[in-house]
């Protein structure tokens, strides 16, 4: 996800009319006409109307009220109910399973046996004090526009790649291992469900993310080799214009690729982020499963608590008979129970046999049967069973929010750089200096790059071609040739151009 931070300390306004302006928009900014301070804004939410009517009357029933239940003293939110992280924890090397009773002892266990390999649970000191930049100054000229083809300075990145944010979504992947252990007991409705919870739990790691991630240059790669999350990964921007980042993940049992484009909007107070592309799974048995993200919003780029949102339909399509639709709720400004997901799994009849609901950023929870009708049936919603759980916040906090598990992705593990390509992202420059706080160099860096990939729209037009990824026959999708990895074994990065270095961009791809 692509974001911007603002620096609320030089905003223009002091906090009495902060506070006003705060009054004035809770009081005028309901969900028909939250955009209501331009006509950008208005256009915004015609959008969104339109979009929702598309829904029919059957859909939209589909759904039921979870409120009580979810604003229970079991649901709310607290640090306490996290899941504690198999890899990056305080050294426990396993999960907590407190509220995970209900689950096959034979499935409780999967993912949780493999090595494990220490990291680091902190970031580097920085080695400056951060300077502050007003984000309004900024973009104000930009309204309506595409915020990717916007240069902003260094101070609103977070030290991570859009490529190393793709790895992200496989925090929880120890969902797909159950997945696809249930499938071989012969559960293909508990298969989909983990699925499912897998697809929502890729957007936790957003609650409080305020800063974009870095652009990649055409042709930069990122891997992941995560042994003890049993997995590897692999990904690479295959396209500057649109920005395309294509992935490759290979776990036990299953295998995860896709592409992604984002779609920006800018509309005065708030961005809005269109992701286009499918995300494909595919289980070692030939069960497949495909679905697209939802439409992610950031919030209160001038004043208030910046703050970001998804909504809209998530379907999930199988080639085995069952399908699950999600339905994420947009946020209200009086909204005191956000982020709720809310859905339902058919088999191929149509018949809805099992519920599920949650919030994207704690937990989500199953029900077998239909419990759909709103006001139906809620006192069974005790009966609820857990799929997935939010990882407990770092130990030490960053001031980019992020995760432990995004905490490690950057890292610069011993013997490592030897073996990665100089296109990996750990070895651009402006995102290590921005990692390590020197944010004058950070930002030279930044700007050197930005011009040397002034050109790539020209290396495109001269029928530059991804090193690792194609695209299918028939489509526009990418997917991966292969290869990598056994180059990786040989150190063999003859084809691979030193994108980062100071060679002229010209000579990189000739």
């Amino acid at each position: 996800m692509q974001t911007e931070k603002v620096d609320l300390e030089n905003t223009v306004v002091d906090e009495s009319q902060r506070q006003l302006n705060d009054q004035r928009t809770s009081s005028s900014t309901l969900p028909q006409d939250k955009f209501s301070a331009s006509v950008s804004e208005s256009d915004d939410d015609n959008e969104r109307v339109d979009a929702a009517e598309e829904e029919t009357d059957d859909e939209e029933n589909a759904f039921f009220d979870t409120r009580d239940f979810l604003s229970s003293g079991s649901f709310k939110s607290n640090e306490s109910g996290f899941r504690t992280s198999s890899f990056s924890s305080d050294d426990e090397g396993f999960f907590s399973l407190e509220s995970e009773d209900c689950i096959d002892p034979s499935i409780r266990s999967v993912g949780l046996n493999y090595p494990y390999i220490k990291r680091r649970k902190k970031l580097p000191d920085p080695i400056e004090k951060e300077k502050g930049v007003s984000l309004w100054s900024m973009i104000k000229d930009n309204i309506g526009k595409d915020l990717t083809k916007v240069c902003l300075p260094v101070f609103f990145n977070e030290p991570l790649s859009s490529l190393q944010k793709c790895f992200e979504d496989l925090e929880y992947s120890y969902l797909l291992d159950r997945a696809y252990e249930w499938g071989k007991q012969g559960n293909s409705l508990m298969r989909i469900l983990n699925v499912a919870a897998f697809a929502v739990s890729g957007y936790a790691s957003t609650e409080g993310r305020v800063c974009k991630p870095f652009n990649p240059l055409l042709g930069e790669t990122y891997e992941a080799n995560y042994p003890d999350k049993g997995l590897r990964f692999f990904s690479e921007k295959v396209s500057h214009h649109p920005m395309i980042v294509a992935c490759h993940c290979e776990g036990k049992g299953w295998k995860f690729w896709g592409d992604s484009n984002l779609k920006s909007k800018f509309w005065g107070r708030s961005i809005q982020l269109d992701p286009v592309g499918v995300l494909t799974l595919e289980f070692d048995d030939g069960e497949v499963f495909q679905w697209s993200k939802v439409t992610t919003s950031i919030y209160n780029l001038i004043l208030g608590k910046l703050y970001c949102d998804h909504y809209g339909t998530m379907r999930l399509e199988g080639n085995c008979g069952y399908s699950c639709k999600l339905k994420f709720k947009e946020q209200s400004i009086i909204d005191r129970n956000p982020h709720q997901v809310q859905g339902v799994v058919q088999d191929g009849h149509g018949k809805t046999v099992a519920t599920i609901f949650g919030k994207w950023d704690e937990s989500m929870y199953y029900m077998n049967g239909d419990f759909s009708g709103k006001g139906k049936g809620f006192e069974s919603m005790k009966e609820a069973h857990m799929l997935w759980k939010r990882s407990k916040p770092p130990r030490f906090p960053t001031r980019y929010n992020l995760t432990r598990f995004a905490i490690t992705l950057n890292e610069l593990t011993p013997g490592l750089e030897e073996k990665l390509p100089p296109t990996d992202s750990r070895l651009r420059p402006d995102q290590r200096y921005l990692e390590n706080g020197e944010f004058d160099m950070a930002n030279s860096e930044k700007i050197r790059l930005e011009q040397r990939q002034r050109q790539a729209r020209k290396m495109q037009e001269r029928g530059w071609q991804p090193r690792w990824f194609a695209k299918d026959k028939g489509s526009d999708a990418y997917r991966y040739v292969g290869g990598y990895w056994e180059a990786r074994d040989k150190g063999d990065w003859d084809s691979c151009p030193d994108i980062f270095g100071q060679i002229p961009i010209d000579q990189l791809f000739d």
